[in-house]
């Protein structure tokens, strides 16, 4: 392993930085951790301090990596940056600079510093690349039944950090609890201004009306979706009571004439009558030459 390493080729400096991952990990699990959040607008260049650098441990080795959810990146190690961030990164002890950051660059970044004596210290920097909200899109059906649960959706994708949503009726912007409104204060719902969800539970006469929903992260300014219209209607039993009606009276009347049908022959077998057979009567004794023929049937 250690012959594979001196040879430098490109699994063993793979094998090499795993192996130095996994030994920092260890050794930075006792050292002390400074930690900050940075809002940066898209397309604009990020300043990531390194706080854990100290001066005063001589020319101490210096490790940067980007954590994005699950994935880890170590992205300057050794004295030199890695692809894709060796064009678009400078570099100092103190910190970097990532120049036109985008919504991807979104994630954590971690300086690790080894001083000369064995010193570990651990910073990190919470970069949120800040992207205005798009056009969010209003889910609302457009009728429900009264005394049922219904559910509205607001949707937006593009925010950053993620937007937090308000719901609007007619035109009047509905507060989280309905019973603080007089407005609303017939209305029974629940409002997540997280997710962008409106649960009616149950649905009121009410509750009928126009409806759209508004994204903002206070990047750029607030962005509304379309109004859409909900009916809350009545259970219709007479439309049901009648379409029960029509779909017995159909049934009634298809088997009333199947009924007549077989009643009237027309679905007996009639017997093959494609063959006939012809049967001559017997001759009378008459001599040879007085034969004649005297009748014939046709069966």
């Amino acid at each position: 392993m250690a012959g594979a390493a001196r040879r430098g080729g490109p699994g063993a400096r793979a094998w090499t930085l795993r192996l130095l991952l996994a030994a920092a990990a260890v050794a930075l699990a006792g050292a002390q951790v400074t930690s900050e959040t940075k809002e940066v607008p898209e397309h604009e260049t990020a300043n990531i301090p390194c706080s854990a650098f100290k001066s005063s441990w001589g020319n101490p080795r210096i490790e940067w990596k980007f954590q994005k959810g699950s994935t880890l990146v170590l992205f300057y190690y050794g004295g030199e940056l890695t692809e894709p961030y060796r064009d678009r990164v400078t570099f100092s002890p103190t910190s970097i600079q990532l120049s036109a950051v985008t919504r991807e660059d979104t994630g954590r970044y971690i300086c690790e510093v080894v001083g000369s004596g064995s010193q570990i210290a651990k910073s990190e920097v919470n970069l949120i690349v800040q992207v205005p909200p798009s056009t969010p899109v209003a889910h609302v059906p457009s009728s429900a039944t009264i005394g049922s649960r219904a559910v509205l959706r607001c949707s937006e994708t593009e925010g950053s950090p993620p937007p937090t949503f308000r719901w609007y009726k007619d035109g009047m912007v509905m507060p989280s609890d309905p019973k603080s409104s007089p407005t609303f204060r017939n209305s029974s719902y629940s409002l997540d201004s997280a997710t962008g969800e409106l649960v009616f539970e149950p649905l009121s006469a009410f509750d009928s009306g126009e409806y759209h929903c508004e994204a903002t992260n206070n990047v750029g300014p607030p962005q509304k979706s379309s109004a859409v219209r909900m009916e809350a209607s009545e259970v219709n039993v007479g439309g049901i009571v009648a379409a029960v009606v029509v779909l017995l009276m159909v049934l009634g009347l298809a088997a009333f004439g199947i009924w007549f049908a077989y009643s009237r022959g027309f679905f007996s077998k009639r017997k093959d009558t494609g063959s006939k057979k012809v049967i001559y009567s017997q001759p009378s004794q008459r001599s040879d030459g007085e034969f004649k023929q005297t009748s014939s049937f046709l069966v």
